[in-house]
Formats: C-alpha cells, sequence, structure tokens
C-alpha cells in the first residue's frame, strides 16, 4: 500500500518522517498535547524502515547505538584480558609459544595461546572488532547526518501552529501593540534583538526563524570521523610493513635496518647484574644470575651512497647518537630502537685438530688453527697441509660454500693435503669445525672428502671466551603516528563542538494579533527559556521564565 506522505503545506516527505521537514506539522497524532520528538528533526532515516530487505537488516544492526557500546565494551575485555600472560612480542628467538603457554600457565595457558590472546592486538577478532566499530560508526554516523542535513537545509520560516505550541520551550499570548505599531514593525523590532544576542534570523512577514550555533549539531559527526581514522591508523599498525622486527647486532658491529636506509651500530654493551645476597634465596641455590640494568651505546646512521650495492661499502652519515635502555629508546623522524634482550657471544679463537690416518687410526699430529688469522700452509708430520679456502660462517648456496659473515661463528677449511705416498694433486679434504646440521653440508663434505685416507678432529678448542655481546633491539617505524594524531584532534575538535555550544531556535508567528512562540535546544534548556524571556520583555512583551516551560513538561 502507498502512503501519501505528502504535507499540506505541498513539501514531500520521505516515507517514515515524524515531522514534516518544511513546516514542522507532526504526521501522526496532530491533535495531540503531547511533547514532540525532536530527535534529528523527526526525519526519516533508513533504519526505521517499515518493510527491510537483508542490507537494510544489516544497515540497522550496524546503525543501533546499543551494538556500538556492546562492540566497544567487547573490545576492551578483550584487550583485558591480553594482559593476563605475556605477549608473544617479548620473546626473542624461535620459540614453541603453543608448548610454552601450556607449559608455564597450564590450561589457562593453551586456551590463552588458542584463543590468540598471546597477539591480541594481531589477532584476527581484534582486528574484527575494530572492523565492526569502524562500519558502526560509518552507519550510524550516515543514518543521521544526511537525513538531519536535509531536513536543516529546508526549513520552512512559517511553521506549523501545532509545531511551535509542541515544543518545550513555548508561549501563546494576545500581542498588545501601541501607538499604531503593526505586527510586522514589532517582529522587525523583535528580531533586531535577537541579532544582538547572535542569531541569525530569517523573516517572513509576521513570522521568524532564528538560530544559533548549528554548527554544533555536526560535533558528533566530525567525532565519528576522527574516530575512524584513528581506527584504520591502529589497523595500519599491525600490518607487518609498518614495523620492523628484532634486529639482532653484535658489540662493535653496524647492521642495516631491514627495509630502511637507517644503519644502527653498537658500539657498546654495558650489564650490570645482582649481588648474591640481592637474590632471593631460591635463586641463590640455584646459583642464578638475574641481571639488573643493561644498556647499549647506538648510533644511528643514515646511507647517501652505495646502499644497494653489496660489492661496495654504504657512505653513511651520523644522524644520532644515544644510550639505549630498557623503556628508553632511541627515536629519530618516527624510528624508535628498543632495547629488548641481549645474549654473551663466545667466539672460537683456538682448535687444537687432530690429523689421523683412516682405518688404524694412526695420529700423525696437531696442528694448531688460529681461527681468526689461520696460516696458509701447516706442517703436521710429514705432510703438507695448504688452506685452499676459508669460510668463517660457511653455508651452502647453489651447489658450493659460501660464508654469511665474517664473524667465526661456524668456521670451515678446506685442506690441500700433500705428503709421501699421496699422489701429486695431492687430497682435498673439507673440515668444519662446528658440525652444521644440514644434510647438504654433510653430502658436500662427503664428495669433497671422497677418497681422502685422512681424518681432521677436534682435540681441544677454546670456544668458551666471552668476547663481546649481542644485543636484540625491536625497531619501530611509527609511520601511522601522523594518522593518529590527526584522528585524535579531529575527534576532540568534534567533541568541544558538542560539549561547548548548543543548537538554539526560536519560531514565531502572529495569527490575528496572537503571538506564539517557541524554542528548542540540544541542551541546557534554562539557558535558552531564560534568554527567550529576556528577548520578549525587551520587545515589550512582559512574561515571566515559568510561564513559558510548557505545561506537559512540568516544568
Amino acid at each position: 500500500m502507498i502512503h501519501n506522505t505528502k504535507c499540506e503545506c505541498g513539501h514531500q516527505n520521505p516515507v517514515g518522517t515524524v515531522l514534516c521537514e518544511s513546516c514542522g506539522k507532526p504526521q501522526q497524532d496532530e491533535d495531540s498535547a503531547e511533547l514532540l520528538e525532536m530527535r534529528y528533526d523527526g526525519v526519516a532515516r533508513r533504519s526505521q524502515k517499515q518493510q527491510k530487505n537483508w542490507i537494510d537488516q544489516i544497515w540497522s544492526f550496524l546503525s543501533s547505538v546499543k551494538v556500538a557500546v556492546w562492540l566497544i565494551l567487547i573490545t576492551l575485555i578483550g584487550a583485558s584480558l591480553g594482559t593476563i600472560y605475556p605477549q608473544q612480542n617479548v620473546f626473542v628467538g624461535n620459540i614453541d609459544l603453543a608448548q610454552y603457554y601450556e607449559t608455564q600457565y597450564g590450561t589457562l595457558g593453551k586456551i590463552y595461546y588458542m584463543l590468540g590472546l598471546h597477539d591480541t592486538y594481531g589477532s584476527f577478532w581484534f582486528q574484527g572488532l575494530l572492523v565492526l566499530i569502524g562500519a558502526s560508526l560509518v552507519v550510524c554516523s550516515l543514518d543521521r547526518v544526511l537525513p538531519l542535513y536535509r531536513a536543516l537545509k529546508k526549513q520552512q520560516i512559517r511553521k506549523h501552529l501545532s509545531f511551535i505550541k509542541r515544543q518545550k520551550v513555548s508561549h501563546e499570548t494576545r500581542l498588545d501593540l501601541t501607538d499604531g505599531e503593526t505586527a510586522e514593525e514589532w517582529t522587525e523590532k523583535f528580531e533586531q534583538v535577537l541579532r544582538k544576542r547572535y542569531y541569525r534570523v530569517h523573516r517572513d512577514g509576521t513570522a521568524l526563524l532564528a538560530e544559533k550555533y548549528r554548527f554544533s549539531r555536526w560535533g558528533p559527526y566530525i567525532n565519528h570521523i576522527g574516530l575512524i581514522i584513528f581506527l584504520l591508523a591502529v589497523l595500519l599498525r599491525s600490518m607487518t610493513a609498518w614495523e620492523v622486527d628484532y634486529v639482532p647486532i653484535q658489540e662493535g658491529k653496524i647492521a642495516q635496518i631491514p627495509g630502511t636506509k637507517y644503519y644502527l651500530e653498537n658500539q657498546e654493551f654495558r650489564v650490570e647484574y645482582y649481588e648474591q645476597d640481592e637474590l632471593t634465596p631460591e635463586f641463590r641455590e640455584q646459583g642464578r644470575t638475574i641481571e639488573k640494568s643493561f644498556e647499549t651505546d647506538a648510533v644511528l646512521y643514515e646511507c647517501v651512497d652505495n646502499c644497494d650495492n653489496p660489492s661496495m661499502e654504504p657512505e653513511l652519515n651520523k644522524l644520532k647518537e644515544q644510550t639505549i635502555f630498557v623503556n628508553g629508546p632511541l627515536t629519530y623522524q618516527g624510528l624508535s630502537v628498543f632495547e629488548v634482550h641481549f645474549e654473551e657471544t663466545p667466539q672460537l679463537l683456538h682448535v687444537q685438530a687432530q690429523l689421523r690416518m683412516k682405518g688404524p687410526d694412526e695420529v700423525i699430529g696437531t696442528l694448531d688453527l688460529d681461527i681468526a688469522n689461520p696460516q696458509d700452509v701447516y706442517t703436521v708430520g710429514d705432510y703438507t697441509l695448504r688452506v685452499i679456502g676459508y669460510y668463517p660462517e660457511v653455508s651452502f648456496k647453489e651447489g658450493r660454500f659460501v660464508t654469511l659473515s665474517n664473524d667465526p661463528n661456524a668456521p670451515a677449511f678446506v685442506f690441500l693435503i700433500e705428503g709421501p705416498e699421496l699422489p701429486e694433486d695431492g687430497y682435498v679434504h673439507v673440515y668444519m669445525v662446528r658440525p652444521v646440521d644440514q644434510a647438504q653440508f654433510q653430502q658436500d663434505v662427503l664428495n669433497e672428502t671422497a677418497g681422502s685416507p685422512f681424518e681432521l678432529s677436534v682435540a681441544s678448542m677454546e670456544d668458551l671466551v666471552i668476547s663481546d655481546y649481542t644485543t636484540y633491539f625491536n625497531v619501530k617505524q611509527e609511520r601511522t603516528m601522523p594518522f593518529i594524531w590527526t584522528g585524535a584532534t579531529i575527534s576532540m575538535i568534534g567533541l568541544i563542538l558538542g560539549f561547548y555550544w548548543h543548537h538554539r531556535r526560536i519560531w514565531l508567528r502572529i495569527d490575528n494579533g496572537v503571538l506564539t512562540i517557541g524554542a528548542h535546544t540540544n541542551k541546557n534548556w534554562f539557558g535558552i527559556r531564560q534568554e527567550l524571556t529576556n528577548a520578549l520583555n525587551k520587545a515589550g512583551v512582559e512574561v515571566d521564565a515559568k510561564t513559558i516551560a510548557n505545561e506537559v513538561n512540568g516544568s
């Protein structure tokens, strides 16, 4: 059934409109004496449609303020639960988190991990809640702001009498004109009184519409825009492209921060441990040492040349030097470098290797390998071992040996062994000081040493000398902070507009000498009632503030 929504004033209202968008006439219960519901000026909203398809139902769900409040509460509860146990970002290295939480905290820890609470802010359900809150803000705003804008833009100056009389602040009296003054002249005089109070006045003969602070009506929606920008920025922060992971840097070394043009130098590391008498009895019995504090003298550089050329040394420009400690990061233009962990770094200094013949297990002799500075030639008994390849940190790539760095973390030697009763070109022998747990390496060693009658094994090694420390830095590039601050600023502007200014409107009409006046505001009814009383008194109509309050309201 098609309903006729055209008002007697001639304005065609959308289906569901409570008050005519033009003259304000109630579309239902015109003769009622109850106060009008002025929320959103009685305009029709999509969420209030009677017959809804599935899109309208989703729209109605998201436009509900109650739903938005529940979403926010659930998000806050989820964020609070994430603080019960440590988050995964406090752990450094490869740790089986599922096993860790179950071992440390039992069944609750297992449930904690299964629910994704170990990575609360990066979990799908938390990000999903943020998306729903953002969608709710968008739908709530569009559902209200567009109809409200249309209603405020199409306001008619001469409002329907029932609209004026059913306002919370209203008054009707016979206008006592003197000295030949006409109703239009009195209306013009009242207009000037209102203009002095900073009202914008529109007049149509003996009808008048005055309003001020209309901009405050947009405060909540400006606040919503700020919150939406804020939520989008928070979601972007969870993307890996906006955050650099842990960067380990050995003391005295410089390393590039992945994905950036910056380099960080670990100049010196210092750590202070608790004395034994400062520890608990349990820790003293276990013989544990607990660090009290640790810090790193770091230097941040920017690469200015040869940045992407691995064959050349990059040219660096020093940007900032600072001591980094826990909760005391180095910051530079949105880049934050946090110190989170350290490890003692043992290095192999010397290895005593035994040269033996296979089969009879005959020891020929030993050679002293200086790992940091190996010799070119070693002599063991009657045999000569020439170093034809040295890899400080051996790896295997594309069918050949390579070194990952110049640090002797996993050294490997390739010897050419020459001596009596050996072929003229000798034997090639690969010797890895520390076994590497990769089948590819083992197969390659077997191929290289095939037919060699010799074996090399470790007799002793000095590998427990602590030469330096490795500091683990957590690097974050706060590219989202400008968006977060922009959203927060816009949101604050919206809050200020809504809290400190209130949209005030006054409607007046004179019919056959009878003055009917009404006023509306969204806050501070006492203020507008007093303001209207003073304006009427100055215009020559003596009224008391208490007499212009609608009796239905009981004030």
